[in-house]
């Protein structure tokens, strides 16, 4: 099984990068955070021998244009090695955050995916840049802006989903599914891979040309008192999350439906550390993977088998590379 991990901060990413991949880290990722998503990537390709994935790019305040140059130059610097992974984020993030457009969000999502294959076309095959839709147009590209065929091909195209429409979208149109960290194996088996079949049987593909990538948050250490740290840190992590109402599916699932708005009451009175203590071990060992490294992989295990071959590591607190690789050597 390939384990891919996130990379944290700018400083020394190069260094962090080659540790994680003697450590037996088969890749990394980024996420929209306090960095760019893009530059802790670009530091870390250098490296070689990684895997390297956005985990997410939010996508609307993003033109084609500039995610297919990022994308592209990523995947040269890689060696053929990068996965573009794209969100959409809540209505809430992408209007008040970033003061861009989030109204039908399935349909911009389809259609931005569309508008980036017609680019990499473009570019690789030298066929005319023609591409006209409700959202995105794409018409003109001149030799001078254009980077020409990529030796490895156009990067693969990944989608961050939680919710059943998006997820089927993501199973017609996208190269991959990744599997939101807030989830459970009864929300994954069952309500997840129902939408990718669903998306798969619509678009007439097959399972083995789409890929399923989970993302799992886990708490460990290598002695009790840093796996206690982490689990607490999993808590409040849990808790914020718990506290967004995209993510009540999935605490419905378990009928703990009664906790998403008690949480996201707390959540606007700015009582965090009170939201982490709602969270109750069954809550907390049915979401995240706790517990010594073997007792992690286990858990990863039984969570994805005959699902998917690769899985993101989440970090609810900081691991050392050390005890990634432990749980890389356990999964195989």
């Amino acid at each position: 099984m390939k384990v891919l991990t996130a990379l944290s901060g700018l400083t020394g990413v190069a260094d962090q990068a080659r540790e994680l991949r003697d450590s037996g880290v088969h890749g990394v990722f980024t996420f929209e955070g306090p960095h760019d998503v893009f530059a802790p990537l670009t530091l870390a390709a250098g490296v070689g021998g990684l895997d390297l994935m956005t985990n997410v790019a939010i996508a609307f305040p993003r033109n084609p244009i500039h995610l297919a140059h990022q994308a592209n130059d990523h995947q040269l610097l890689s060696g053929g090695r990068f996965v573009l992974g794209l969100g959409t984020q809540i209505r809430t993030q992408i209007e008040k955050r970033f003061g861009a457009a989030f109204d039908h969000p399935v349909h911009r999502m389809v259609e931005l995916i569309a508008a980036l294959r017609a680019i990499f076309e473009a570019w690789n095959t030298g066929a005319r840049l023609d591409f006209r839709g409700d959202y995105y147009q794409h018409t003109l590209m001149t030799p001078t802006f254009s980077p020409g065929p990529n030796p490895h091909g156009a990067p693969p195209i990944y989608l961050g989903a939680l919710g059943p429409r998006l997820t089927r979208a993501a199973a017609e149109h996208a190269d991959g599914l990744l599997v939101m960290p807030f989830s459970t194996k009864r929300f994954l088996h069952e309500s997840t891979m129902s939408a990718v079949r669903a998306g798969l049987a619509q678009a007439g593909r097959r399972a083995e040309d789409f890929r399923v990538v989970p993302e799992i948050i886990v708490a460990t250490g290598a002695t009790d008192a840093e796996r206690e740290a982490a689990e607490a840190a999993a808590r409040m992590l849990l808790g914020f999350y718990a506290s967004t109402p995209a993510y009540a599916p999935v605490l419905a699932a378990h009928g703990w439906q009664d906790l998403q708005p008690e949480l996201n009451a707390l959540s606007k009175q700015g009582q965090w550390a009170q939201m982490g203590a709602r969270i109750t071990d069954e809550i907390l060992h049915t979401i995240a993977a706790c517990g010594t490294p073997a007792q992690v992989a286990a858990r990863i295990r039984d969570r994805v088998d005959g699902i998917a071959d690769t899985v993101c590591v989440y970090q609810a607190a900081p691991i050392a590379p050390a005890v990634v690789g432990a749980i890389v050597s356990e999964l195989g």
